[in-house]
This record gives C-alpha cells, structure tokens and sequence, in this order.
C-alpha cells in the first residue's frame, strides 16, 4: 500500500510496547520467533523498532515510538496491533479489529480507496 498510495497519502509505523518480550506478560510461543527482552528505556525501545524495521522491510515507512508511557498504544487501543486511517483533519476514518484476528490490510486499502476518491 506504502508503494501504491504513498505520493497520495502519508505512512507512518508507531512501534509500542514489545508484546512479546521474554520478560513479559505473553512470552513468545512459536519456535524461531524472535527473543527480546521488554526495553525499559526509550533508547532501548527505539533500537528494537529500529531493528524490527529493518527486518520485516518496512525501513522505507516513517517510523515512531511511542514513549515509555505508552500514551499511543492506550489512546488507540492498539495492542496488540491495529490498522488505523487518519483524515487530513486528524480524525480517524477507519480501523481494523485488534491484531492478529482483526487485522485487516484490505479493509485498510479500500479505506484508503474510499478517502482519496479512486
């Protein structure tokens, strides 16, 4: 979608708390899934979504972290994760159900579709 809307519309990926950190509430359970511990600084935070960019090919998608308050993940109730379309005017136009379940990328592009008029 980045690809395809991206001189249309602006991207942005907000990295939150780590929802499967080793040291967490919800360690991960799949074999090879990745082993982190949950960052207690905003550094440690920044490098793990920097990291987590740059592996899953999104580098070229700004990206933001949210503060160790976690103001961003609470105001959006977007743990685990969530979809959101944002109007110029700041209002949201549309979001997906909560992650993995609701997570809906086509909902998203036809949101998207819908907002730009094509």
């Amino acid at each position: 979608m980045h690809q395809n809307y991206g001189a249309l519309a602006e991207f942005r990926l907000i990295y939150l708390r780590e929802a499967h950190a080793v040291d967490g509430d919800s360690p991960p359970r799949a074999a090879g899934a990745p082993c982190v511990e949950d960052p207690v600084t905003l550094e440690e935070r920044t490098a793990l979504a920097q990291r987590f960019a740059h592996e899953s090919d999104l580098a070229a998608i700004p990206l933001l972290v949210d503060g160790m308050d976690d103001a961003a993940g609470i105001a959006y109730a977007a743990a685990p994760d969530r979809l959101y379309l944002i109007g110029a005017a700041g209002r949201v136009l549309w979001k997906s159900g909560k992650g993995p379940a609701g997570f809906d990328p086509a909902g998203l592009e036809a949101a998207i579709r819908t907002a730009l008029g094509l």
